[in-house]
């Protein structure tokens, strides 16, 4: 069996979308009621360890999918408690949603890193990790034009190697149907495009004109952001303003996975920029 973990969020969702029907598949929620009733669900809480045991009876293939925005002790701790529990269970394969390897720098890497390390040091566990890179979707929120129709995402000249969600939906889905060919793997799942602030602009005919990270850091503090969420933000602006998450300029793992083209499917649309940390947090989940 195939337990996919996270499925409520935004990338769990896609990816059940695309399991949905078999019967070798169960998807892990806190809220199992919300789950499709089509999908056999199971409680899944990595903030209560003692739900894991039975949650995991019987998996073969783990998907876990990072596991929420918070503090890096507590993603750890939760990360680790799944890993633990897989071990104890039986659990054959673990394939991870990490982050891209060119985010080493970003505030929230240091969770993921730290969960790689763990996956690799398992005695009994085969692994596999899916580095995603940022999304479009991201991408589409922070640059989005202000009601006067001008960018002020302070992106500078920088670009980001956006990738849209569904294509790493698609990834994790095909990769945890058939983890043995991609046992101790890790792939960079980044675009092969990278995009800025002018290209948004230009694709919405609305005008570029970069803000000062300082201004970005007051909107994303006034906004319903956690307060350790300000820096995740600030420092993903300044990453790619900074030339630090342009990709690699051509096709990679991404497109070799998918067998096809990438999509480039970012969500422009004009209105307020949200810093809300629930619909335009950077890292992937």
């Amino acid at each position: 069996m195939l337990l996919v973990t996270g499925v409520n969020g935004a990338l769990g969702t896609l990816v059940l979308e695309r399991l949905a029907g078999r019967p070798d598949v169960a998807a892990g929620s806190r809220t199992p009621g919300t789950v499709p009733a089509e999908v056999p669900s199971r409680l899944v809480d990595f903030d209560r360890p003692e739900t894991l045991a039975e949650a995991f009876r019987g998996v073969r293939t783990l998907l876990l999918i990072s596991a929420g925005v918070a503090e890096d002790d507590v993603v750890i701790a939760r990360h680790g408690a799944a890993i633990t529990a897989a071990e104890r269970a039986g659990v054959e394969h673990v394939v991870y949603t990490s982050l891209s390897g060119d985010g080493d720098h970003l505030p929230y890497a240091l969770a993921h890193r730290w969960t790689e390390r763990r996956l690799r040091a398992s005695s009994s566990l085969r692994w596999t990790v899916l580095r995603n890179g940022l999304y479009a979707e991201f991408l589409g929120a922070i640059a989005a034009p202000g009601p006067d129709g001008v960018v002020r995402a302070p992106l500078g000249d920088g670009k980001l190697a956006a990738v849209a969600r569904a294509d790493l939906a698609e990834v994790a889905a095909a990769v945890a149907l058939a983890p043995e060919a991609h046992a101790g793997r890790t792939y960079e799942l980044v675009g092969e495009r990278a995009l800025g602030g002018a290209e948004v602009a230009g694709a919405l005919g609305a005008e570029y004109r970069p803000g000062r990270l300082t201004q970005a850091r007051a909107a994303v503090a006034a906004s319903d952001a956690q307060d350790f969420q300000v820096p995740m933000v600030v420092g993903t602006y300044s990453a790619i303003a900074h030339g630090f998450l342009a990709g690699p300029g051509g096709a990679g793992d991404l497109a070799e996975l998918l067998g096809l083209r990438p999509h480039y499917g970012v969500s422009f649309s004009r209105g307020t920029p949200t810093h809300s940390a629930s619909s335009a947090h950077p890292a992937p989940r």
